[in-house]
């Protein structure tokens, strides 16, 4: 049973890192196109897009939230190793587990507390200046980015396995013979 339960966590973690990588390279290809469209803008007419640079910024929020998914799916995310051998190797197990916990921890922490910002936003209907969007939507995708990772390193901490080795190489995916 605990078997099938970490071939579904594996599967599910593949299909979140999936749709985390489509939405940062939509970002860094909208973030791309309208750069582009306010330096031609900028030579053609002498002046930019007015909304160019807070659109910038929206899809550079976007690729920098999807990228703190990628680098934790990835096992890429910088963590301090000066202290890796300090402690015996035969606790490693419970190490990583903790690790893992801790790490989930951190980020559904950081989730409610964007959440509850986020929120405030809503309430008093604050909005941008060009565009003037609301801008609560922009600042959801904080928590959302935090809430995806916390999940994952719960999960992680549930079916060490399922870590990738750390220096940005993930797991084997679906079908790969690894029984996820």
């Amino acid at each position: 049973m605990n078997e099938s339960r970490a071939g579904m966590a594996g599967r599910f973690l593949h299909r979140v890192a999936g749709v985390e990588r489509h939405v940062a390279v939509a970002a860094f290809m909208m973030l791309v196109a309208v750069l582009f469209a306010d330096v031609v803008s900028r030579e053609v007419t002498g002046t930019g897009l007015l909304w160019a640079r807070q659109l910038g910024v929206y899809a550079n929020l976007l690729v920098t939230m999807a990228g703190v998914g990628l680098a934790s799916a990835q096992g890429a995310h910088f963590r301090p190793r000066f202290a890796d051998g300090w402690l015996p190797v035969r606790w490693e197990p419970v190490l990583v587990r903790l690790q893992e916990a801790l790490m989930a921890l951190f980020c559904l922490a950081f989730a409610a507390v964007a959440a509850a910002a986020t929120a405030t936003t809503y309430g008093l209907q604050e909005r941008g200046s060009l565009p003037a969007w609301p801008l609560w939507p922009f600042q959801a995708i904080v928590p959302l980015a935090f809430l995806s990772a916390g999940v994952r390193h719960v999960l992680l901490a549930c079916w060490p396995t399922l870590r990738p080795e750390e220096g940005g190489r993930a797991p084997p995916g679906p079908g790969t013979g690894d029984g996820t």
